[in-house]
């Protein structure tokens, strides 16, 4: 793929693996409320699997496609499948960013050049749209990506360094993750894209913008982008066990309002919080009362947050780095928030600029529940 993959590598300072060998002894009996909790055996049927996982490919590799972009300087390969039979193809907005042209490449042999008519910058998604045959245009269903569970089977279908209709297979790692956006913000950072899944399924450059798929031959999601140490003589990625993919539930709110305006426009809260989970010294440092939460670091002046009277943290701490006083969000409409993550999930999958949402803060050791009133990124 073009820059994304290069732009979301990172150095990964350690990785241990450790392996102890089995004991000879046979393993003392657990108490009989342990053993209810006892992993249960998975059986794995591998004729029957090798037939599944065959079927499925001949099903849905004929919506798969393969896109080619033309730009000022260079040009990039990428990955999308069919929407509907309208000829609307889905992919990453990084694959087509900067086009002058789009070439879209069927399974069948059929090509055809295609009009990006909508893009996305918060999900990284573009809608191109094709004029084809109906019988090259074979729809992917999307699946409905809030019932994914860490550990289910997908697929994903691409081409990884050019190589047509490439399948591989993995694993849901993670759920909820987020990423950088392409959306730049006015004080020169970005905003967040949530409700990424997380993957081991082999994804290189060339398969961004192409579905992820879960046994039942349902997109559950768009890759996007991969996490490595590794690359290519060229410079190029390559896959290290954790991809990314934009939900499909995503796509399927997103999807739409691209085709129908060319633009989807995001719900806007107006905070900046610390990322991933709070550690020991940050909590106590913090004086928070709450071991998990989405700490506010940031308002911003005239938001949505700003004008409901959320409170970022304004006092030293023994960390120079750290400002107490800030507001700790614990749920929004009454679902737990561990951390900023889940908030910004909730948010990009179930709401829009004009919805109000609750949102239950700590603040110091009150418990208080705030309405806003949600805007649209700017």
């Amino acid at each position: 793929m073009k820059r994304i993959l290069i732009a979301l590598s990172v150095l990964v300072l350690a990785t241990l693996a450790c392996s102890m060998g089995a004991s000879q002894r046979q393993p003392t009996a657990l108490p009989s409320a342990a053993q209810d909790f006892s992993p249960q055996p998975v059986v794995i049927d591998s004729a029957k699997s090798q037939e599944a996982l065959v079927a499925l490919y001949q099903s849905v590799s004929p919506g798969v496609v393969a896109i080619k972009t033309v730009g000022d300087l260079s040009g990039s390969l990428g990955s999308g499948f069919v929407l509907d039979k309208d000829g609307h193809i889905v992919t990453n907005y990084h694959v087509v960013e900067g086009s002058k042209q789009v070439e879209v490449d069927f399974t069948s042999g059929f090509k055809a050049y295609g009009a990006v008519i909508g893009t996305d910058l918060d999900s990284d998604l573009a809608i191109v749209k094709v004029d084809a045959p109906a019988n090259e245009l074979h729809p992917l269903p999307l699946a409905d990506s809030d019932t994914l569970q860490v550990g289910q089977t997908v697929i994903a279908i691409g081409n990884p360094f050019g190589l047509n209709s490439t399948m591989t297979l993995g694993i849901i790692s993670a759920l909820g993750r987020t990423l950088d956006s392409l959306h730049a913000t006015s004080g020169g950072g970005v905003f967040t894209a949530g409700d990424i899944i997380q993957t081991d399924a082999a994804i290189n450059p060339g398969n961004s913008g192409g579905p992820l798929f879960n046994l039942s031959g349902e997109v559950v999601g768009v890759n996007r982008a991969i996490r490595t140490v590794n690359s290519t003589d060229s410079g190029e990625p390559l896959n290290s066990g954790i991809g990314f993919a934009i939900s499909s539930n995503i796509v399927r709110r997103v999807s739409p309002s691209l085709i129908e305006n060319g633009k989807y426009d995001y719900p806007y809260l107006g905070i900046s919080s610390l990322p991933g989970e709070l550690t020991l010294p940050a909590i106590e440092a913090l004086g928070l009362k709450s071991q998990i939460g989405a700490y506010v670091i940031g308002v911003v002046p005239g938001g949505p947050a700003d004008k409901a009277g959320i409170k970022a943290g304004d006092k030293a701490t023994s960390d120079p780095t750290l400002l107490a006083g800030g507001d700790l969000i614990v749920a929004i409409d009454g679902r737990p928030v561990k951390v900023f993550d889940d908030l910004l999930r909730y948010l990009i999958g179930h709401k829009s600029p004009g919805d109000a949402v609750t949102l239950t803060i700590l603040r110091g050791e009150e418990t208080v529940d705030i309405v806003i009133t949600l805007g649209k990124r700017p």
